[in-house]
């Protein structure tokens, strides 16, 4: 079994509902979720033959200045103690 890639982002509160969108209009790509309400931070989990889509369109965010602090972190649910 193949886990996802697993990456968080801070999104603009402003334009979240324009990311989530445009994400969610490339099938099978990521799938997406509010981690921190605050920070307005996001989880991604994105399907690893897809990973070079997710990383041309984040990165179109990333200039338009929509997203910030793009990290690729360890899949938190390959961790059980990490579950909620």
């Amino acid at each position: 079994m193949e886990y996802c890639s697993y990456y968080q982002a801070c999104i603009s509160k402003t334009e979240v509902w324009y990311v989530a969108s445009i994400l969610r209009s490339f099938e099978h790509v990521a799938f997406d979720r509010t981690i921190n309400v605050e920070e307005s931070r996001f989880e991604f989990y994105v399907s690893p033959a897809l990973e070079d889509v997710f990383l041309h369109v984040i990165a179109y965010f990333e200039q338009k200045g929509l997203v910030t602090q793009l990290e690729k972190l360890p899949n938190r649910l390959m961790d059980p103690n990490q579950i909620l």
